[in-house]
């Protein structure tokens, strides 16, 4: 998984951006300031960052500035409220790779983000989840196990068998073998949360599941079933 550094300081926006990107596949580490980058700052773990430039303690294009003038090869995007163009020219000039605005849909957001990441040649882990659905069994790439429960292993089986793309709610409903119109959809909510946090304590790993708003669910990672 890629480590991603995220510098914002308006709380509710932060918990959001850090709640989308890591349904989007990173692993995020969330910080309310200059200071708290310059602390938590990891130039050997950390390849992406997503940089707000109004903050309480200074200007991200400084700090953007200070990591290229060091040689950092970090992938930045710089997010503000700045937008005009004058404020995308400079944002480049002083070395972030992508400018976007605070207005912008979050599907761009991650867009940029995986345009980014191809670029830097930075791959995701490459060895395939396991589902054995004799056992009922989901194996992550580093090969720690988790039991499933039958309900999980139906659902994982749909988003798994249809890996990379999106899989709605309705199908995921039909899989458990309910009735898509009478069906509680808080019930999967429920289900899909407790399945990414046991994954994440037997493991080690998140669950690779991205969560696509008034869509669906897309397993992004490879994957091998056995029956």
């Amino acid at each position: 998984m890629i480590d991603l550094i995220l510098l914002e300081d308006e709380p509710v926006l932060v918990q959001e951006l850090a709640e989308f990107l890591e349904d989007s596949g990173y692993r995020v580490t969330a910080v309310e300031s200059l200071a708290a980058f310059t602390e938590a700052f990891d130039e050997h773990r950390h390849q992406l960052a997503v940089v707000d430039l109004g903050l309480p303690d200074g200007d991200g294009l400084d700090l953007i500035r200070s990591l290229r003038n060091s040689g950092s090869t970090l992938g930045i995007i710089a997010f503000t409220a700045r937008g005009t163009s004058d404020n995308r020219v400079n944002g480049f000039r002083q070395g972030a790779d992508h400018y976007l605005s605070k207005g912008c849909d979050l599907e761009e957001l991650t867009a940029v983000l995986d345009a980014l990441r191809r670029r830097l040649g930075l791959q995701r882990e490459s060895s395939p989840w396991q589902l054995d659905m004799g056992p009922r069994e989901l194996k992550a790439p580093n090969r720690q196990g988790l039991k499933l429960s039958h309900q999980d292993s139906l659902v994982l089986h749909c988003l798994m068998r249809n890996a990379g793309d999106t899989v709605s709610r309705r199908e995921i409903v039909k899989a458990l073998d309910e009735d898509y119109l009478t069906y509680d959809q808080r019930r999967l909510d429920t289900q899909i949360l407790r399945l990414r946090r046991n994954v994440e304590q037997a493991t080690g790993l998140e669950l690779p599941l991205k969560t696509l708003r008034n869509s669906g669910y897309c397993f992004y990672e490879p994957t091998q079933i056995r029956p």
